[in-house]
């Protein structure tokens, strides 16, 4: 039974309901505040100012030359897709599947006949 004495036996408070929370009293802003407020986030943007200048590329030159080619390749990739046509893209697709082997179609199953 120790371990129930210390809790409390008073009525639950809720919010909004009864007539001591009838209404909440707006604190006022004092001017200092918002002073130190407008301060701290000039500081803050002074800050990330001076971290974005000062970035530092800290891959190898391998890292770098391996960038360099994924964006040449990717850029290949690209313009060689952009060069076709949707037509010709359907063209050159029914030629591979006319060039397939009968062997990969799907049966025609029917359970009527």
């Amino acid at each position: 039974m120790s371990e129930y004495a210390t809790a409390q036996k008073s009525a639950l408070k809720l919010k909004g309901i009864g007539d001591i929370s009838a209404g909440k009293k707006k604190k006022k802003k004092d001017k200092e505040s918002k002073h130190r407020l407008e301060q701290v986030v000039t500081n803050r943007d002074d800050e990330e100012e001076k971290t974005t200048k000062a970035y530092v590329d800290k891959r190898t030159p391998a890292q770098v030359a391996f960038d360099k080619m994924q964006e040449k390749r990717q850029m290949e990739r690209i313009l060689n897709k952009a060069s076709k046509t949707h037509k010709l893209r359907v063209e050159d697709f029914n030629r591979h599947l006319d060039n397939l082997t009968e062997h990969y179609d799907i049966p025609k199953v029917s359970w009527t006949k």
